[in-house]
C-alpha cells in the first residue's frame, strides 16, 4: 500500500489559531474555566449567513490549511481531492436548538444542519470538492480510523490528496457535559483541525501526553494536533 504523509495540517483552538498559540500547560491556562470557547468570527455571504457556528469552524480550518501549505483555494478543487470528516460533538449544538425550539422548529437554523454532514457539506461547496468523502463520528480513535481510511485512498489511486477534517465545539452543550462530569476531561478545549494527506513517506505524530498537556480535551482533533505539533517541530521520520 502507498504510504501517505501529513504535508501540512491547519489549526484553530480555543487558544488561538496555529499550534504557538497552545499553551505548555492547557489545565493551568484554563484555569477554572470547563470549556475554553473559540471565538465567533463574523464571516461573510449569504450560503453562512445560515450556516452554524462548526460549519464556519470547517471552512475556517481548511482556510487554516491553505496558508501553512501555501496553496490557493483552487488547488483543492475536483475529483481528484477526497474529505473525510470527524467529529464527536460538533453537531450537538444544531441539535439541541433544533429541540428545545418551540414547536420543533428552530427558526433560521434549517433543519439539515443538525446533520453531522452538514459540515463536510459546507466545506465540499466552499472549495469545490468533488471527489471521494466519508464521515466518521467518535474521538480521536476515530480520527486514526480516518487516517487509514485516507492512506487507503491515496492507495488504491482514488485520489491525489486527502483532507482529513475534524470539528469539536462545546460551548453550546457546556451544561450537559457538567451534568456527566465524572466522564469528561476538563478542561474541554474546541478546535477545528484539517489534516492534508499525500503520497509519501509518513510521519510520526507528537505523542498524545503532549497533545493532551498543551490542548487539553479536543476529542476528534487530538490526532491531528499530534502531526501539527510534529510539523511544527520540523517533522519526526517514521521509524
Amino acid at each position: 500500500m502507498t504510504a501517505a504523509r501529513v504535508a501540512a495540517v491547519g489549526l484553530i483552538t480555543g487558544f488561538g489559531d496555529g499550534v504557538r498559540a497552545l499553551p505548555d500547560d492547557a489545565a493551568r491556562a484554563a484555569g477554572r474555566r470547563r470549556v475554553i470557547g473559540i471565538p465567533r468570527t463574523p464571516v461573510s455571504g449569504e450560503r453562512f449567513r445560515r450556516a452554524t457556528r462548526e460549519c464556519v469552524l470547517g471552512v475556517r480550518a481548511v482556510n487554516a490549511l491553505l496558508a501553512e501549505a501555501g496553496e490557493s483555494a483552487g488547488a483543492l478543487a475536483g475529483t481528484a481531492t477526497a474529505l473525510v470528516y470527524v467529529t464527536a460533538a460538533a453537531y450537538g449544538a444544531a441539535n439541541r436548538a433544533f429541540i428545545e425550539s418551540t414547536g420543533g422548529s428552530a427558526g433560521t437554523l434549517h433543519f439539515p444542519y443538525t446533520a453531522p454532514s452538514a459540515v463536510p457539506a459546507e466545506v465540499a461547496i466552499e472549495f469545490g470538492l468533488r471527489g471521494d468523502y466519508a464521515i466518521l463520528l467518535g474521538d480521536g480513535s476515530a480520527t486514526e480510523e480516518a487516517l487509514w481510511h485516507a492512506t487507503t485512498l491515496l492507495g488504491r489511486g482514488a485520489c491525489a490528496r486527502v483532507l482529513v477534517l475534524a470539528v469539536e465545539t462545546f460551548e453550546e452543550c457546556a451544561d450537559l457535559y457538567a451534568r456527566g462530569r465524572w466522564l469528561v476531561r476538563w478542561p474541554l478545549v474546541e478546535a477545528a483541525a484539517c489534516a492534508l494527506l499525500v503520497p509519501g513517506e509518513p510521519t510520526t505524530p507528537a505523542p498524545a501526553s503532549a497533545v493532551r498537556a498543551r490542548s487539553g480535551e479536543t476529542g476528534a482533533c487530538a490526532p491531528l494536533i499530534g502531526f501539527a505539533l510534529a510539523l511544527a517541530e520540523g517533522g519526526v521520520p517514521a521509524p
